[in-house]
């Protein structure tokens, strides 16, 4: 059933070019492919020869790339969930898919973690290791259950977080949840405010198009962004610090690849979509994920594609996307905590009980809200590991490859943040199926037109 909501304005001045003057192309999904083809080629050549100054300036142009989409993520987020909240009113059983959605979040993410479980134990990678035990420290930020509470009250407007370098340097970060409060409670009170609140909704729907037209800029460089983060990747970690925790970096990206091509697929199967069609949707939010190693720097790409690619009404992805990017994390929350705490246990000679593999898919399920005002899967790791009263110096052993783990499970964290409001809005009959089985030759991520439909 085809979404009511669904539109396809375009400006007058994006009218397409007539046969004669167009242009050949390069694809879009080609130029994303050639970053990343051309980043770890220079990533192997900064590695391997060690060039001068390449590897910085890759790790320039792949930092300032993230930088420049988590600065769109605030008014981004803010100005969609506030205009979405707002359209509420065209939108029925608002309640309705906000339920499904936290029940799906919550079905898929108790998949992945049996899945994280059921490798670790039939693997054991705490007994095929040759990491020295030297290597274990206490981590310098931990996780806990009060997270959620500090998490969900607004220390300001927007969410603003201010802190300190070593170098004595300030910076400002901002916590997404606290964004995604402050902006349904906006939201719910232009509701209740009714016709004094129209021209407020106007300025907020005005400004959030000059948003989404400042994010297609951004998302234009992606191919660049592509280039410099794998290549700073490939030329900062390469293979070497694998070798010791093989079978455990096995084992994560083994999981994560089973929930993906396995587990994702099925679901969508059963909804009576196409899993190709989905991952083709995707695909520029998946890959971006994998280079960037950040759902919520990767959020405003996945909101586009899930809307664009998926299509989910706009109403429902600005809710349902900015939410998934803070607690739907089945690589980071799932998987990887899963496997790590059986890694930590049979390293340290911890034997875990029935019970305690039951803890592990509690956290694993419900932890992921606890740690949400935070970031890094190492919140979430030490949250795991101290509920099932393991070593927290277990986690020492496992920072060295983090980054090299970071990509896969960041790609599966994006992945069911896509999946699930697609298939929830496939449940509730507003998918417009036509865009989600569309010709994505035709439908380019990047062009204007469609950002500002």
């Amino acid at each position: 059933m085809a979404s009511s909501t669904a539109t396809d304005a375009r400006h007058p001045d994006d009218a397409p070019p007539t046969r004669a003057h167009r242009r050949p192309r390069f694809p879009f999904w080609a130029q994303i492919i050639a970053g990343l083809v051309v980043g770890a080629l220079l990533g192997w050549v900064a590695r391997t020869w060690s060039v001068d100054g390449l590897a910085t300036t890759l790790d320039v142009i792949g930092s300032s790339f993230v930088s420049l989409l988590r600065t769109i993520v605030v008014p981004l987020v803010f100005l969609a969930i506030v205009v979405s909240v707002a359209r509420l009113r065209e939108v029925t059983n608002a309640a309705r898919l906000a339920g499904q959605t936290l029940l799906w979040f919550a079905i898929t993410a108790a998949v992945a973690v049996v899945i994280g479980i059921t490798i670790g134990l039939l693997t054991d990678p705490g007994l095929h290791t040759s990491v020295d035990r030297s290597a274990a420290s206490a981590p310098g930020t931990t996780g806990s259950w009060t997270d959620f509470l500090q998490g969900i009250v607004p220390s300001n407007i927007l969410g603003l977080e201010g802190s300190t370098g070593d170098d004595g340097s300030v910076s400002l970060g901002f916590n997404v949840l606290q964004i995604v409060v402050v902006a349904l409670l906006i939201g719910v009170a232009v509701l209740k405010t009714g016709q004094k609140a129209e021209p407020f909704v106007a300025f907020s729907e005005s400004f959030l198009a000059v948003v989404q037209t400042v994010l297609w800029w951004i998302i234009r460089l992606s191919p660049l962004g592509t280039l410099g983060l794998i290549g700073n990747a490939v030329a900062s970690y390469g293979w070497d610090l694998l070798a010791p925790l093989a079978v455990f970096t096995i084992d994560v990206y083994v999981g994560c690849a089973i929930v993906l091509l396995v587990v994702y697929p099925v679901v969508l199967r059963l909804h009576g979509l196409s899993p190709r069609k989905f991952f083709s949707g995707a695909w520029p939010a998946l890959q971006l994920a994998f280079v960037s190693r950040s759902s919520v720097g990767t959020m405003p790409v996945t909101q586009y594609v899930t809307t664009r690619n998926l299509g989910v009404p706009r109403e429902y992805a600005s809710f349902a996307v900015p939410l998934g990017a803070t607690t739907k994390m089945d690589g980071c929350a799932a998987i990887y905590p899963a496997l790590a705490a059986i890694f930590v246990a049979q390293f340290f000679g911890v034997d875990l009980s029935v019970t305690d593999y039951l803890l592990i898919a509690f956290v694993s399920v419900v932890g992921s809200a606890a740690t949400a005002g935070l970031t890094g899967a190492v919140v979430m790791l030490t949250l795991t590991l101290s509920t099932l009263g393991l070593p927290l110096e277990g986690v020492g052993l496992l920072l060295a490859i983090d980054p090299v783990l970071d990509m896969m499970r960041t790609m599966t964290n994006v992945a069911g943040q896509a999946l699930v409001p697609t298939i929830v809005a496939r449940r509730e009959g507003i998918l417009d199926e036509s865009v989600y089985d569309g010709d994505r030759a035709s439908d380019p991520v990047g062009d204007p037109a469609l950002v500002a439909a």
